[in-house]
Formats: structure tokens, sequence, C-alpha cells
């Protein structure tokens, strides 16, 4: 049990009069006293001293209405081995931006995914190779990156999705993904996967979808998309993603 510092004093007082000493041994005692309160009172500074570090889910979405960030938490580690959560970017590049779940899965977003702004260049080159060697549409490569992550490369879950395409670790390493941090390899690894989920459902892009989501073995068991309404979700904005940007590919 951890005493506060009064009331490790009001037991120290009480056994300064308790103790068996004789008149030339007080000194002593108060000594050894005295040496127990300063030891009680340097445990209590390190107490204080202690990082508190809360981290909590982001309540407000990590992007806006605009498809532009607005909140980012930042975890890095300090010198002494203590890992912080932050919302400010740290000074120096060893630090992970963390995302609470799929940019795309949350059922109550009030983001208009209809008008929200579309990443029609970026990483074009990437997504035309990994399109033209896993035989994809570039649209629905693009509209998945979109939905998993809004393109952010060092978009971190609290599952350990990483990356532009979400890869869980399992799934990256299977698909052949060193570090699924890196855009080129992110992209060639989530674009195999997401052929494979399409060749397992007969092409079908809704559940391709789904599977890529939760999972082909959830997708078979419910023998559709699964009745949950972050997959549900997440499936109807791929589909409106991925027709505007066939939509701007035609313009």
């Amino acid at each position: 049990m951890l005493l506060t510092r009064s009331a490790l004093a009001r037991t120290l007082t009480f056994a300064a009069f308790s103790l068996p000493c004789r008149f030339e041994g007080l000194g002593l005692c108060l000594l050894l006293i005295s040496s127990l309160m300063i030891n009680a009172n340097a445990e209590e500074a390190r107490e204080k001293a202690k990082p508190r570090i809360v981290a909590r889910y982001s309540q407000s979405g990590i992007v806006s209405s605009e498809g532009l960030e607005k909140l980012k938490i930042y975890q890095y580690q300090q010198a002494n081995g203590v890992t912080v959560f932050t919302d400010k970017a740290p000074a120096n590049n060893q630090y992970q931006i963390l995302l609470y779940d799929c940019f795309a899965c949350r059922p109550d977003s009030t983001i208009d995914w209809n008008g929200i702004r579309l990443f029609t260049a970026n990483y074009d080159a990437l997504i035309s190779h990994a399109a033209h060697k896993h035989q994809l549409d570039p649209a629905l490569i693009r509209a998945v990156i979109h939905a998993e992550s809004a393109f952010n490369a060092r978009a971190l879950s609290r599952t350990g999705a990483m990356g532009l395409m979400q890869l869980m670790p399992e799934t990256a390493k299977e698909m052949g993904v060193a570090n699924a941090f890196l855009p080129e390899e992110n992209i060639l690894g989530g674009s195999k996967y997401l052929a494979q989920m399409l060749k397992q459902f007969n092409g079908d892009v809704a559940l391709a979808c789904a599977a890529y989501n939760a999972g082909p073995t959830t997708v078979v068991q419910y023998n559709g998309i699964p009745p949950y309404p972050e997959t549900q979700a997440y499936v109807e904005r791929v589909k409106i993603l991925l027709k505007r940007y066939r939509e701007q590919k035609d313009v």
C-alpha cells in the first residue's frame, strides 16, 4: 500500500513515541525517522514526475468534410523509453501517425462522399503499374486507397493495419511486402490482395471490397456482405468513390 506523505508523517510520529528508545538513544531514533521522511518525500516526487499519458480514440474523425485532415495523433518514443501520444508533430521524423479506423468505415460519418475532394494524381505511376500487373481497374485501386487511408502513406490503425491500403501485418507478409509504409510496396501488395478477392468472388466488386475489409471467410460465412455497419458503410463508399474516379478518368 502506498502511503501519502501526510499519512506517513502521522505513522512515523506515532512510531517515534512508541519506540522503546532510552533517552540517550532518542537522537538516533529521530535521525532514523528523518531519513525515512526524506526517502518518502523523494518517492512522492518521483511519482509526481512520472508522465501521465492518456490516449483516447478519436470521436470527431480524422478528415473534414472537405477531405482535409483535422486531427492526427502522433506516436513517438522518448530517449528514456516513454511512449508519447500527441496532436503536435514532433521535431524529428521518428514517429507514426495513428488513425483509429479506416477512413470510410465510420457509419456515422458526416462526409459528403459524392462531393469530397478526390486524389486524382497522387501515386499515379505506382497505381498504373499495380493495375497493369494485377489486371485491375486503376480507379478501383484509387477508390480503395481513398477509403482506407485518404492517401496517407504513414497511416496506422488501432488494429495494426498499415499504409495507403491499410495492410495487416499477416496480409503484408503473404503479399511479399517488406515495408508496408513504402507506397510502392503497399500499393503492389494491396492490389495483389484485392485482385485475389475479386477472383475469389467472381469479379463482384462489392463482395471483393467487403472481403478486403472484413475478410473473405466472413463474406463466405454470410454468403454476402456481412451485417456489420462498418463494412456495409465501407462498401457503399468505395462504390461511390469508384464511380467518381472512373468519371474523372473519362473527363
